[in-house]
């Protein structure tokens, strides 16, 4: 059958040729032939439809996702069986067939589009559902290629597991359809006789390797050096199932890039690591940051033992450091620092920062361990995670730091945390890095002034909000002017109490967040903001009555007794008496305001009494010029009040 085919074709297809390519030849007769030859050759290719489609029958599901695992359950190849003995009466060999298909041209066409449903709906689901099992069940005349499915062990099957699927359905195949050799047309014959496998293998292996190395080793890659080891194993599985797919002459004997991938395990572990560490880190950066730890002296990043330094230059300069020190005189000073000299104060941070720091320390110890390359590449990762914090969070928490006075102290409380552990952790582990960065490249202390900056740049620009608050509160007390006048002395009062409830407030925000020096130094600065406004307002008054003094003092001294309460940096009330007494060290006008409460209820010999010719307290605190103010709008012009302005100088 096939030999007859192959030459009747061969001889009709090569005699129209040869008569077309002479000039001047146009017969009739010859259009006739080529119209003639061209309905047979389609006739012979329907017929031969029918038998392919007799050999290698596929049942799909009828659903269009044919992607989902419901969907790809219902997928199943029949492969066609005939005894040698029966091939007669059953038909034509698949031998036959499939020559007559390469003899017409057509083999590549039928073989792409068996390729592209092998891989759709038999190999691409093997790879990528673990669940999925090969069930074959031979009958008399069929071979049939099913699914079936088991509850997985985990996310991602092993590649060994992977290998053994892919390379029974090839087996299958090999066995009852594709060990056939052909023989390929004159104008496409490179080598011979090959295969059907071959033909096979050349259409699908590159997509089919692509989603080996994507959906599978990919997954396999170790994200722990310790385990890089293991990974021989995987290289060894790689190898033998490309061995048995050359043996069945699905494969050349070239190295394939799957092999390629597997074999280079070193690099894409340091890739996936650090991509992965990336990822994490971002994850951490837009996580929520009011979630909080406390940070304590004591506290320290939980990170493991590290290994002693290996012998080298460093060994030597320890013991020639050590040699030196027994010969040397101890001039030590007696007096030791506190064991807390360098440590951060207690305050609160983001739980999601902390475990930021933690995962630099444990990728940097995994660079300890891991090769040259591996080691520089994670080095670098752990930089580029504090540059992308720097980048990041106040880009992602912009309105939230902006308006919320807590987080915007808990972003400062951050910055501190990364830029006090940034100071030591190139030092820390300096020599237990690869040559190339025990250099000096191993440091992350350009990165410090940066992270203080951002820190006081974010918490600076919270405490300018709050003194704008401040001052538009009190704005609404009209100057403190005509005290006398009820309407304005409650303005006046509303606004002192709205002013001292913000700063209420804000203490019990910032408690137990900020370190308490940092808590004492914040919110002097804005209980300073309202003493200082108070007092320019009442200083720039033209006339002050005896009720008007009187008032004014009686609004002073709320300030004065309810100011210092503000001052809570610590949960425990007893403990925050001492900072409420040291009110005069963090509010640089405290002093002037009282000076100022003393001149509204003193006669005019006691101010010139606390001025003391310039050598006073209220000397200390006040100007000549805005003394004198004070005096012309407190008292009546009378000859005692101008030779009390007469001291004044």
């Amino acid at each position: 059958f096939d030999c007859v085919l192959r030459l009747n074709f061969l001889t009709a297809r090569c005699s129209l040729k040869m008569l077309e390519s002479r000039k001047g030849f146009e017969l009739k007769i010859l259009k006739a032939l080529g119209t003639e030859l061209t309905v047979q050759t389609q006739n012979m290719l329907y017929h031969l439809g029918e038998e392919w489609q007799k050999l290698a029958v596929w049942k799909l599901p009828p659903s269009k996702e044919s992607s989902s695992l419901e969907s790809v359950m219902h997928s199943e190849l029949h492969l066609r069986t005939v005894p040698s003995k029966e091939e007669e009466i059953a038909g034509p060999p698949v031998a036959s067939v499939l020559q007559a298909f390469a003899v017409l041209g057509e083999l590549h066409t039928k073989l792409k589009i068996f390729g592209q449903l092998l891989l759709k709906y038999i190999l691409k689901p093997l790879i990528s559902y673990p669940c999925l099992q090969p069930f074959t069940e031979e009958q008399s005349d069929v071979f049939i290629l099913r699914f079936k499915s088991k509850e997985p062990n985990l996310d991602h099957s092993s590649p060994m597991e992977v290998f053994d699927k892919i390379k029974l359905i090839f087996e299958v195949l090999h066995k009852y359809l594709l060990n056939v050799p052909l023989e390929q047309p004159a104008e496409d014959r490179k080598n011979g006789r090959v295969t059907l496998a071959e033909l096979l293998g050349d259409a699908i292996w590159e997509e089919l390797s692509d989603c080996l190395i994507q959906n599978c080793l990919v997954n396999s890659i170790p994200t722990n050096s310790s385990k890089l080891e293991q990974y021989v194993e995987v290289i060894k599985s790689t190898e033998e199932f490309e061995k048995a797919l050359k043996d069945m002459q699905f494969l050349k004997g070239d190295t394939t890039d799957l092999l390629k991938y597997a074999r280079n395990v070193n690099s894409h572990f340091a890739n996936k690591k650090c991509q992965d560490v990336i990822v994490a880190a971002r994850n951490l950066m837009t996580s929520e940051i009011h979630n909080t730890v406390k940070i304590t002296p004591d506290s320290s990043v939980a990170l493991p033992r590290l290994p002693n330094p290996g012998a080298g230059d460093h060994l030597k300069m320890q013991k020639t450091s050590k040699l030196l020190h027994n010969n040397m005189v101890n001039l030590e000073n007696e007096t030791k620092l506190s064991q807390y000299t360098f440590s951060l104060p207690t305050c609160r941070i983001s739980s999601s920062v902390e475990k930021l720091m933690e995962l630099a320390y444990q990728t940097l110890l995994e660079a300890t361990a891991s090769t040259d390359q591996c080691c520089i590449q994670l080095f670098y990762s752990v930089r580029n995670i504090f540059q992308l914090f720097y980048d990041v969070v106040p880009t992602y928490h912009k309105e939230n730091l902006q308006k919320l006075p807590q987080l915007a102290a808990l972003h400062h409380n951050n910055c501190m945390y990364i830029a006090h552990h940034l100071l030591t952790l190139g030092h820390q582990f300096r020599y237990r890095l690869t040559n190339i960065l025990c250099d000096g490249a191993a440091t992350f202390v350009d990165l410090v002034p940066g992270f203080r900056r951002l820190g006081m740049e974010c918490f600076l620009a919270q405490m300018r909000v709050q003194k704008g608050e401040i001052l538009e509160r009190l704005s609404s007390a009209r100057n403190f002017s005509n005290m006398d006048d009820e309407e304005n002395y409650c303005a006046a009062n509303k606004a002192i109490r709205q002013v001292l409830h913000q700063l209420k407030r804000l203490g019990k925000v910032w408690q137990d967040v900020l370190p308490v020096n940092v808590y004492c130094k914040a919110m002097g600065t804005l209980l300073n903001t309202a003493l200082t406004e108070i007092v320019t307002r009442i200083a720039a008054l033209e006339d002050i009555s005896a009720e008007d003094a009187d008032r004014l003092y009686s609004l002073c001294k709320t300030m004065v007794e309810e100011g210092p309460q503000v001052f809570t940096p610590l949960p425990e009330d007893d403990k925050n008496k001492k900072y409420q007494e040291e009110v005069p060290v963090y509010v640089q006008k405290w002093m002037t305001f009282k000076e100022l409460m003393i001149i509204l209820q003193a006669n005019l010999q006691e101010i010139v009494d606390q001025w003391a010719d310039g050598k006073g307290p209220l000397a200390a605190e006040f100007s000549a010029a805005e003394v004198k103010s004070l005096i012309r709008a407190l008292f009546q012009n009378t000859e005692r009040r101008a030779a009390a302005l007469a001291k004044i100088k």
